[in-house]
């Protein structure tokens, strides 16, 4: 019995989180893979035709994708042992069941018959869509394999399967064990009275007394940037850049493991190398074409990231007489030369960025552009206490759009960063199309016993930039869930979400909710010009770090992995051009590079970079015609936010601009340009 399908008892369907218990995720997972094969063997036995294998295989996934969707999400927002374990016994089942279903030569003889045939069958845009994808998914996974082609991709994926969730296990448990105690009140020099409450609470929390700095990102943040002892820094810095590297959860083989194996793969399926298997299905496509746009990046971004390293080590000199300058002094000396240039502190922001209120302007930007309207309720069962939840409708016509959950702080269980996720995609499901059901989940500065929580402004854009990727999951209008929302293109996925942090940096978009949490004052307009001015603040050493993570994630799957002995001299070399802090020796990036080790960014993470290109082009489009002209983001949900992946994305994009994206937009924006 499957009580996750079960528990779909609350409004719109919702879940009822209280209705299941982790001992009912093993079963139902089950139970959902058996409806599937079931569904599968009808596929096979009925004549080929659109509705009994193309909607066919559409419903034979679903029980699967809905109940694994559910667990997944729980397992990344509160993790526990329990969860991480069934993950790693999960994994190899349900690389099986894709395996047994992509590699079926009965169902591939269904699907490939109504693939020749689909002139024959008055197919409308979408109907022609999903075939041409489906077909695909087929041919670009192994279907037209021999049986001991068959055979040796089934090995592959079933060791990928063991090794990608292992790698985020050991990522989130080196993560977890790291705490470092501090008890005497003068070694926290420069950090902010409310960040130090915070980390005494944490301390509390472990029944400590002191100051307990751990390893998620808002202590990582700001203790780099503001911390005054560069020996806490140093500690800091060396605990964070080696998480999963030696040691009890070390992801070095793991890595080269990967990497193999991917390899395979790739030329087993008639692949160069993995990049190229990949970037078949990318706007991309090639890895010569993403190594080109990258090198283009780089080389107007390099001397002005070096220029900008040497201000910040003078900057140092001048103010501590350091001459030892290291990478923990960066973000340091950073923030001082930042305060110095543009007198703005990152931590001025936070009084006018109280969360709610925030969290309330970007549901008006909502609004101003698409009409959206989102309504507080406290019907909806949450999975943790601190989860929100909300439904979303259309202003003008009172529609229904979906539901949305927040989950925005940092808490051991839960994975580092911020990403969107659904519950409920929006689409075919149980025999109707479905409104979605849309989570945002953060790493936020938490509240504290005196003061709400207060965001600074990166904090904001991260806030913003995960509601982007909501509003195309919520705006989807597509009739299948594979062509729904977010399921797009990699490098085309990041447009709605980097789009959204944009409008920040306008007096028009702040005036909108940007007040003092306590007297209610609007946000100065200088503080305004500092923010936007800052924002060129280090933006060739900026654009470098991302270029350095897009060409160490490209080199790591174009190279013959057969070259590769070590991953730290691997990482050393493939970052020699990109690279502008020194390599520090007991540290690695790689090994906690969960984007491109986990699965989804492999190959694709420099799709960062390519959807800032389409975002600046778009964000140029909304300046010229005004930042909430309603035309103009009607347009953008037409042709880009209810699309989903029901086109190709620069068919989408042409159709929305009028033209192919403008790379030289991105450099415009940022001053990089000549």
């Amino acid at each position: 019995m499957n009580q996750i399908l079960k528990a779909r008892t609350g409004p719109f369907e919702s879940l009822n989180f209280q209705a299941f218990q982790d001992k009912d995720f093993k079963p139902s997972i089950l139970d959902a893979l058996e409806k599937g094969k079931e569904e599968i063997q009808k596929i096979k036995d009925l004549p080929a035709s659109f509705e009994n294998t193309i909607m066919g295989l559409e419903r034979a996934t679903e029980d699967l994708e809905f109940t694994y969707g559910v667990f997944g999400n729980l397992n990344h927002a509160d993790s526990n042992e329990v969860r991480q374990g069934l993950a790693m016994e999960m994994a190899p089942l349900l690389s099986q069941f894709s395996d047994d279903l992509l590699l079926d030569d009965g169902v591939f003889s269904k699907v490939k018959e109504v693939f020749e045939n689909k002139d024959q069958l008055s197919l409308d845009s979408e109907q022609s869509q999903l075939l041409d994808k489906v077909y695909k998914d087929f041919s670009r996974n192994g279907a037209l394999l021999d049986a001991a082609g068959k055979e040796q991709l089934r090995k592959i994926n079933e060791d990928l399967s063991q090794y990608n969730p292992k790698f985020a296990e050991n990522v989130l448990k080196s993560t977890q064990s790291y705490e470092h105690l501090i008890e005497d009140e003068s070694e926290l020099e420069g950090l902010t009275e409310d960040f130090k409450d915070a980390l005494k609470e944490g301390a509390a929390a472990k029944d400590k007394t002191g100051w307990m700095f751990t390893l998620s990102m808002p202590v990582y943040i700001q203790t780099m940037s503001f911390a005054k002892n560069r020996k806490l820094r140093e500690e800091l810095y060396r605990a964070y850049s080696s998480r999963a590297f030696g040691g009890e959860f070390d992801n070095q083989d793991v890595i080269l493991n990967v990497v193999r194996l991917s390899d395979e793969k790739a030329k087993l399926l008639g692949f160069k190398d993995f990049a190229s298997f990949r970037l078949a299905e990318r706007m991309a496509e090639t890895p010569e074409r993403v190594w080109t746009f990258l090198n283009r990046l780089i080389e107007a971004s390099r001397p002005k990231a070096f220029e900008e390293v040497k201000e910040v080590q003078a900057l140092a000199k001048e103010l501590d007489g350091l001459e030892d300058f290291k990478p923990w002094d960066f973000s340091y000396y950073a923030e001082r030369l930042k305060e110095k240039k543009y007198s703005f502190k990152e931590e001025d922001t936070r009084p006018y960025f109280e969360l709610n209120r925030t969290l309330q302007g970007a549901f008006e930007h909502a609004r101003k552009l698409y009409s959206l309207v989102f309504k507080e309720s406290d019907k909806y069962s949450k999975y943790h206490d601190e989860v929100r939840t909300f439904e979303v409708y259309k202003e003008d016509t009172n529609d229904f759009i979906g539901v949305f959950y927040t989950d925005f702080f940092p808490r051991a269980s839960k994975a580092s960063g911020a990403w969107m996720t659904s519950f409920l995609e929006q689409g075919y499901f149980k025999g109707q199309v479905r409104r979605p059901h849309v989570s945002i989940v953060c790493n936020f500065t938490r509240p504290t016993k005196t003061k709400p929580s207060l965001l600074t402004f990166n904090e904001v854009s991260t806030l913003f930039h995960e509601f982007g990727h909501a509003l195309h999951g919520l705006l989807s209008q597509q009739t299948y869930r594979s062509l729904s929302g977010t399921n797009v293109y990699l490098d085309f996925v990041e447009l709605p979400s980097q789009v959204m942090e944009n409008w920040l940096t306008e007096k028009e978009s702040l005036d909108l909710f940007a007040k003092h949490y306590e007297t209610g004052a609007d946000i100065p307009k200088d503080l305004v010009q500092k923010i936007k001015s800052s924002q060129k603040h280090l933006v060739g050493y900026s654009c470098m770090r991302q270029l350095n993570f897009a060409s160490l994630d490209m080199a790591w799957f174009t190279t013959d992995p057969k070259t590769i002995k070590s991953v730290v001299d691997f990482e050393t070399k493939a970052t020699e051009k990109t690279k502008v802090l020194e390599n520090i020796e007991g540290s690695n990036f790689s090994c906690a590079f969960s984007h491109i080790f986990t699965g989804m960014y492999s190959a694709g993470y420099y799709s960062y970079k390519w959807a800032e290109a389409l975002d600046a082009d778009v964000f140029e489009y909304f300046k010229e015609k005004g930042i909430f002209d309603k035309e103009l983001a009607s347009m953008f949900e037409i042709h880009i936010l209810s699309k989903g992946g029901s086109d190709h994305p620069m068919t989408l994009f042409k159709n929305f601009r009028g033209r192919e994206p403008d790379p030289d937009a991105l450099l415009r924006r940022d001053g990089l340009l000549g």
